[in-house]
């Protein structure tokens, strides 16, 4: 047996339809009868071990964390760890042709259209060790310098990139003049370059009609203060961040006390306490990023 969210990753299972797709199972294997694992719903027994504990479906880490974090339509969840991760409970599927969103199941029985980009919290990694200072320090400095850093933009494809689909690319610096060659303005640059490729994650789930209303900030990398407070102008949204947690953990709680209650729907859950964040919106920071990371994939 297995879960939707699970079998959602496998790219021969249609949460749309809640069935897998025996014509590409055809096209891979030249032949459909294949042994599959039955598919549970989101609150189904998977059945008891010998001692008589009562399984649940499972899921996978960030169906958990939205379901620990009560996630509904209308809330992004923006995982700021090594990698940056944009999904949304929706309550209708996505069908990306492009790619770049990808069409997993909830936890909570509707849909979590996904993005994922390979360069996250590494950013902040990295630009502590260019400058010479530590996170506290990197924040200081970005929220010293102005918004779009002067002209200065980071594009982060540090370690190649997979949203867009640029495995050998490297990061581009853009726009460094006398002017902006400040540790502060470079600091604010790695934050701006950092969210903005998450902002292209969110503009992608806004054309697949996903509802978008705010960002729920989680990861190692939200605990910045540069990183939240900037986000909301970035990003154009108002921007929650939670009390630090082990919201992948939360989720499977949840999951387990529905399996044990066997209602119709996820049990309430308390809220975990949290910091808003707002601010203006920066169009001006996006479209001088979108320039530099045009100009730097086409050189790719």
């Amino acid at each position: 047996m297995t879960d939707r969210g699970d079998a959602s990753g496998t790219g021969y299972f249609s949460a749309a339809d809640n069935a897998y797709r025996s014509d590409l199972l055809e096209l891979a294997f030249g032949r459909s009868d294949v042994v599959l694992p039955r598919v549970l719903g989101p609150g189904e027994a998977a059945g008891r071990t010998p001692d008589g504990v009562l399984l649940g479906p499972g899921t996978g880490d960030n169906a958990g964390a939205a379901l620990g974090l009560g996630a509904g339509p209308g809330d992004i969840v923006v995982s700021l760890g090594t990698s940056g991760v944009v999904s949304a409970v929706s309550p209708t599927p996505t069908a990306d042709p492009t790619g770049i969103i990808a069409g997993f199941a909830s936890a909570s029985g509707e849909y979590l259209p996904l993005v994922c980009t390979l360069n996250a919290a590494r950013v902040l990694d990295a630009g502590t060790r260019v400058l010479g200072v530590d996170h506290a320090g990197l924040a200081k400095l970005a929220l010293d310098a102005p918004a779009g850093a002067g002209g200065l933009v980071l594009v982060p494809y540090l370690e190649g990139e997979r949203t867009p689909n640029k495995p050998d690319a490297t990061g581009a610096l853009h726009g460094l003049t006398l002017g902006t060659s400040t540790p502060a303005h470079m600091a604010r640059a790695a934050v701006e370059g950092l969210l903005c490729g998450l902002a292209d994650a969110v503009d992608a789930l806004l054309a697949a009609d996903v509802p978008v209303e705010r960002a729920i900030l989680v990861g190692g990398a939200a605990r910045s203060e540069a990183v939240a407070r900037i986000a909301p102008a970035v990003l154009a949204l108002p921007v929650d961040r939670p009390t630090p947690g082990e919201y992948v953990a939360d989720g499977a709680a949840r999951q387990a006390a529905w399996v044990l209650s066997g209602g119709e729907s996820p049990p309430e859950w308390a809220a975990a306490g949290q910091e808003r964040f707002t601010a203006e919106p920066t169009p001006h920071v996006r479209e001088r990023y979108a320039q530099a990371r045009d100009l730097t994939v086409n050189q790719l």
